[in-house]
């Protein structure tokens, strides 16, 4: 949208919109809030990004969009504390619209939002089974943004949600920024994973995955990028698999385009995923992927065209992709090449913002 046209005549511009996350760590989420908060339309939007708890991975980021940014506390949890603080702001200032994103942001923002008279509510659902009371929740939304046709089907049919107050918006990657290089591939067959090291990431699948392919082509390599709480139980089963000399254990990046562009094929074995961002980045630097056929992933890569597909917790399914991948070259640069074609054609930043601005204002004008 590049205009503000369309806008109710009762409300006068720049619309003022909170985006309210729980921290700043890295992860897709954070970073899709600060895509928003740099580029919404500044001569129709207002935009102001608080924070429930500290987490600063991203901070340097989102201080690029020159929008204000507030803690609600700098504690490592959301505090009692916190929760306050976010209720008094929103019945002291009362923006027009308050967008909640990620799971804590999404209870207690919509209830406290409603508490506080905000006119717009808009919640995100960017997780298959987020456990934030939807059935109860949905009603307090004026409208619901999710990244996959798969997460509206699971809200309609799981939750009883009202398909007229959800909009499909899928992720974007900023395909300038995350242009291949040429000349920075690795010497040697390698495999990335980028993702936190938690749980539904299933780590076990993921090395054992890497220790079959490994077996087969023993000069391959494998990088895997990330923080989380189960990083101690990973580093055990890369020495538990004797790969100490195969996998290197990074974390997280603020910029993980050099990996990207040193990596031979891109690999995740989550068992429960939506959309993930960092799939679409990987297809953006022209990388094959390998991933599970689980959430939104399906609507991203297209098996045997872009990347190809497992069943989760499948390592044997997994290897034999990735071996497959490592060893014709000529597959992995055609599939690289559609996988940036489909990038370019439907995930694109502007299209993102645009789609976003209208449901913004749809909401706005209902309200009015």
């Amino acid at each position: 949208m590049d205009s503000c046209e369309g806008i109710s005549g009762k409300i006068s511009p720049p619309i003022r919109v909170v985006l309210l996350v729980q921290d700043l760590e890295f992860g897709g989420t954070q970073r899709y809030a600060v895509h928003l908060l740099k580029k919404l339309d500044r001569r129709c939007f207002s935009p102001e990004l608080w924070v429930l708890r500290g987490g600063m991975d991203m901070v340097p980021m989102a201080r690029e969009s020159g929008a204000p940014l507030v803690w609600m506390s700098h504690s490592s949890w959301v505090t009692p504390q916190a929760l306050g603080n976010l209720a008094w702001k929103l019945i002291k200032e009362r923006p027009h619209i308050l967008y909640t994103l990620t799971v804590v942001p999404n209870i207690w923002g919509r209830i406290m939002g409603r508490m506080a008279r905000v006119p717009v509510i808009v919640s995100s659902w960017r997780s298959l089974y987020p456990k934030q009371y939807e059935s109860w929740m949905w009603p307090l939304s004026t409208r619901i943004i999710c990244n996959a046709h798969v997460l509206k089907d699971v809200m309609i049919r799981r939750y009883g949600v009202d398909p007229e107050r959800i909009a499909v918006i899928h992720n974007p990657v900023d395909a300038d920024f995350f242009s291949p290089e040429h000349g920075q591939k690795a010497q040697e067959p390698t495999v990335l994973s980028i993702g936190r090291l938690v749980k539904e990431k299933d780590p076990r699948t993921l090395l054992e995955g890497f220790r079959l392919t490994a077996e087969r082509m023993p000069e391959a390599r494998f990088e895997i990028v990330g923080d989380g709480y189960l990083k101690d139980e990973v580093e055990a089963l890369i020495r538990a698999y004797s790969l100490q000399s195969r996998v290197r254990l990074r974390p997280g990046q603020a910029d993980i385009r050099p990996d990207l562009r040193r990596a031979w094929v891109f690999a995740m074995a989550s068992f429960r995923e939506a959309s993930p961002n960092v799939v679409l980045e990987a297809m953006a630097t022209q990388l094959p992927v390998v991933a599970p056929r689980v959430g939104g992933i399906p609507e991203l890569v297209r098996d045997g065209e872009t990347g190809l597909i497992f069943e989760p917790g499948n390592p044997e399914a997994m290897a034999d992709a990735l071996t497959r991948l490592l060893q014709d070259e000529s597959l992995r640069n055609s599939m690289g090449s559609k996988g940036r074609q489909r990038v370019q054609a439907g995930h694109t930043m502007e299209l993102m913002i645009a789609e976003t601005q209208r449901v913004f204002i749809e909401a706005v004008n209902e309200k009015a």
